[in-house]
């Protein structure tokens, strides 16, 4: 007789929906800005309390007129609820680097997303470039 291999049973888990300190992302769009300011942290609120600049209320007002291809230089400006699913190209000092905003992005700054510096990758050193590397015969 043949062996009969035990199927693994595999449960796959229902998909859990994005909260932020206990609101779903539906509750957090409806929210007024100073509601949503009580929720943040201490630094976030205190900017939202002294109302946000000429320059971040164009910046909502582009994102919520359902305007592609966004570009911003605001690498200070909060990440809100209504920013969710776009694509938008930050500033990074040289070019845009754009970001799609995701849930978990809520209450972080712009600037956190879009990183400005680069990783340092040194090549091999050249000839001469250490006292070793003196006896190196050339060829």
């Amino acid at each position: 007789m043949a062996k009969k291999k035990a199927k693994a049973k595999t449960t796959l888990k229902k998909e859990e929906e994005f909260t932020y300190r206990g609101y779903t992302l539906a509750k957090l769009k409806k929210m007024k800005l100073e509601e949503l300011a009580e929720l943040l942290g201490a630094r976030q609120r205190r900017k939202i309390k002294r109302t946000l600049r000429a320059e971040e209320e164009k910046l909502l007002e582009e994102i919520n007129s359902g305007k592609e291809n966004i570009k911003t230089h605001l690498r200070d400006a909060i990440v809100l609820p209504s920013m969710v699913g776009k694509k938008i190209g930050i500033h990074n000092g040289k070019g845009f680097e754009y970001v799609e905003i995701k849930p978990e992005m809520i209450g972080h700054y712009l600037g956190e997303l879009a990183l400005t510096r680069k990783r340092v990758a040194h090549g091999a050193a050249g000839v001469g470039a250490t006292r070793s590397s003196k006896y190196v015969p050339l060829k």
